[in-house]
């Protein structure tokens, strides 16, 4: 089949307005957040707004050999949505209805497309609550968060988007339907392939619905800060934090440069003094009495590691100040250049280690590099601020990006904890794994994608 011939199939399956061959506006559904990524020129962009639509394109495509992206809103920060030559680029976000909240059994079933915050907002009406909270959740796509596993802040006692899944409705590559999961509390039969397809990056099949778990609303959060004067104090108190087993709903670090930048940015100061070097934020929402315990006992492991400050509150309007300095740290630094930012995860007793690891790789390479974090975890996002207007400098921003990851490995760490591999790790998802690790995803690769059609060259490569 020709690229005309199936365009024109498309456009007759889909309708004409329901895919763009223009390469002006193709080219702005062409890549996602992270500027390292290689990103090709789509063939199309289609956007189908069911499940039947979505598996027509693929059997299009299919017959056509011609390879398909799968795309949310593009808010990802590993090139895993990139399109490469020649692809149609499959956009889901107008599979956006919320098809059912299930109050009794604490479930919802979701299209792809819906908002993360919109989701949370709908089924806050309901008394429920939907953890998964990528930074980005104001406008990031239930897919996407999907297809990445994404986290975010609440990591630390939620857990990340696979922990909040019972099911999914997956168009395979030969266009049928898979249901996987289940809708019960417990279900143990057969492989597990809901965990399969989640965080596999748009590689094994595409997400058309989910079926997620949700919570009781928890209560309004009391919120916890206290200030360092090195990031080894800071570190200790997580470490204890963990030992002690006391788990907040959230517990992030900033270090001197993120707070710097937050400060400036926010005209405020976040009271922790000018020699402040690390700032942990915690937040307890379990309610009265038990948040009170569980933040003072913060409070008292801080002050046993030498913290300078250390303040909790549960005023809301205070908390959502003090949280604000640590949500607005990437907008910050964006004052001082752009900014290119890494996801490493390590053991939480190793996190000091990780920022002194990229204070000495900041000297080297003559680049500002903030760390912020969310530490209750370990994941961290040290983020390299380099001038668009210099070749030389994103050259020095590319090498900062890899040095960090290698530090991270030798910590005991992995390359991605929320952000995934997409197509700009594949080398490092390599290292991490080894060869017996590669041989087994290539596998299940060959045995729910033959043809590769499915993001070819996204998280590894089918050949050496």
């Amino acid at each position: 089949m020709s690229n005309d011939a199936l365009l024109q199939r498309l456009r007759d399956e889909l309708g004409a307005r329901a895919v763009l061959a223009d390469a002006d506006v193709t080219g702005t559904y062409a890549r996602d957040m992270m500027p390292l990524a290689p990103v090709g020129k789509p063939l199309a962009v289609v956007l189908p707004s069911d499940t039947a639509g979505v598996q027509a394109v693929v059997r299009a495509c299919a017959e056509a050999e011609v390879p398909i992206v799968p795309r949310g809103a593009g808010s990802g920060l590993s090139g895993a949505a990139n399109a490469i030559d020649g692809c149609v680029v499959l956009v889901l976000t107008k599979l956006d209805q919320i098809v059912e909240v299930d109050a009794g059994n604490r479930l919802a079933v979701v299209q792809p497309g819906v908002v993360n915050l919109d989701f949370r907002a709908a089924v806050e009406k309901h008394g429920l609550f939907y953890p998964p909270d990528p930074s980005s959740y104001d406008w990031c796509t239930i897919g996407g968060n999907l297809a990445t596993n994404a986290g975010g802040l609440c990591c630390v006692k939620y857990g990340v988007t696979t922990d909040s899944v019972l099911g999914l409705e997956v168009v395979l590559a030969d266009g049928s339907v898979l249901n996987t999961g289940r809708r019960t509390v417990k279900g143990v039969a057969g492989y597990d392939l809901t965990k399969l397809f989640i965080g596999s990056e748009g590689t094994l099949g595409v997400i058309t619905k989910a079926t997620v778990a949700l919570r009781p609303l928890p209560q309004a959060p009391a919120t916890f800060v206290a200030g360092f004067s090195t990031a080894e104090a800071a570190g200790e108190a997580v470490a204890r934090a963990v030992r002690e087993g006391l788990v907040p709903s959230l517990l992030e670090i900033m270090d001197a440069a993120s707070i710097k930048a937050s400060e400036t940015y926010l005209n405020t100061d976040l009271g922790a003094g000018s020699d402040c070097q690390a700032l942990l934020l915690g937040q307890s929402d379990s309610g009265g009495e038990v948040a009170r315990r569980e933040l003072a006992a913060l409070e008292q492991i801080c002050n046993d590691c030498g913290a300078d400050l250390a303040y909790a509150t549960d005023d809301l309007e205070e908390g959502k100040l003090l949280l604000q300095a640590r949500r607005v740290v990437l907008t910050a630094l964006e004052t001082y250049g752009i900014w290119l930012t890494d996801d490493v995860c390590v053991p939480r007793t190793r996190i000091a280690e990780l920022i002194r690891g990229c204070e000495r790789i900041s000297e080297k390479v003559g680049l500002k590099i903030a760390v912020v974090g969310h530490a209750g975890d370990g994941n961290m996002h040290p983020t390299i601020v380099y001038s668009p207007d210099s070749a030389d400098e994103f050259a020095r921003a590319q090498q900062a990006f890899d040095e960090i990851l290698e530090v991270g490995l030798s910590l005991g760490g992995t390359v991605t904890g929320e952000h995934g591999v997409g197509k700009i790790k594949r080398e490092w998802l390599a290292r991490e794994i080894g060869p017996v690790g590669v041989r087994v995803h290539r596998q299940i690769k060959q045995a729910l994608d033959p043809e590769n059609l499915f993001n070819p060259g996204s998280m590894f490569s089918m050949t050496d």
